[in-house]
């Protein structure tokens, strides 16, 4: 496809052009997650296959707190149930993805700050393995980095997803470079990959959640775009765009679905009611994806959308 891209989107501008246009949404359901206690299970991936079961991450944590857990679970019955003898990690919001047959899963890991008395900073990790018994730590991204990715593109090289915060990204901002392999990526080569321009104002911030190979070689980006309001309430829009890994070209964001698509449910603080963190897509052969996500920092939901990325394989 000829990729055009305008100029830079505010989420107001992504909001309008999303109200205006037909969007067919179905099925928004809440998924049911058991064994953890009182804890909310949120932020959540898509399923994906391992160990020869279809399983899903998730970030496991009480209400009132910010320490978390990734839990695998499985699905029995419609409810989701934590995986027997699976390996729990101390790290927030994962991600997976499978580069030369193996399984690579991410989180965020929270420490304490190195020069900031009683303040936490935080680093996104990465672990692989052929199971999940087997995952074991390769990869430290920079501190104060979430939203860190990692992709196999179609020439066998990798895709490098970066979001770097303060001097270099403002409040957060995408950027994009390549290696050979993944005995190539360094906390340096994060550090330097180059931003992508005109995509974020610098009121707001986003960054890529999961990563698609598209059947034409482009990168199909699920992500989330944020803004906070004139209250300093918080507005997570899911959103996805497209990517050449071979020019460097990008398609304009777009929003595919908003907070009140889904189910109504709970909320971990008043100023998260309008958050939808997305967690993954599941693309289908009839022409839609189902989307998972993150809630409002408390619940994991799923809502079927007509399949975003099939504009960008044209």
């Amino acid at each position: 496809m000829t990729i055009q891209k305008s100029s830079v989107k505010t989420c107001e501008t992504l909001l309008h052009d999303y109200q205006n246009k037909e969007n067919t949404v179905q099925n928004p359901v809440k998924l049911q997650f058991v064994g953890v206690g009182e804890k909310d299970v949120y932020n959540i991936t898509a399923p994906f296959q391992i160990d020869g079961e279809m399983i899903i991450a998730g970030r496991v944590e009480s209400r009132d707190s910010e320490h978390s857990e990734i839990h695998f679970f499985v699905e029995r019955d419609g409810t989701w149930i934590p995986k027997e003898e699976a390996p729990v990690f101390t790290l927030q919001d994962p991600f997976f993805t499978f580069i030369k047959g193996e399984l690579v899963l991410g989180g965020v890991e929270v420490f304490p700050h190195p020069e900031m008395e009683n303040a936490l900073m935080w680093r996104t990790v990465f672990r692989k393995g052929k199971t999940l018994g087997e995952l074991e730590l390769f990869f430290t991204g920079p501190d104060a980095m979430k939203d860190l990715r990692l992709v196999e593109l179609a020439s066998g090289e990798i895709g490098v997803f970066t979001r770097p915060q303060g001097e270099k990204g403002g409040r957060g901002k995408i950027g994009f470079v390549k290696v050979n392999s993944l005995d190539e990526v360094t906390v340096n080569l994060v550090n330097e990959a180059p931003l992508l321009s005109d995509q974020f104002i610098d009121e707001e911030w986003g960054g890529a959640n999961e990563l698609h190979i598209l059947k034409n070689g482009l990168v199909g980006v699920l992500g989330h775009v944020a803004s906070f309001d004139d209250a300093g309430d918080r507005h997570y829009y899911p959103m996805v765009f497209a990517l050449d890994p071979v020019t460097g070209e990008y398609t304009d964001m777009e929003l595919i679905a908003v907070r009140a698509q889904f189910i109504p449910g709970e909320t971990k603080r008043p100023d998260l009611a309008d958050v939808v963190f997305s967690g993954g897509l599941v693309r289908k052969q009839d022409g839609t994806a189902d989307l998972y996500a993150g809630i409002s920092d408390a619940e994991a939901h799923r809502l079927t959308i007509a399949d975003p990325f099939l504009q960008y394989e044209v």
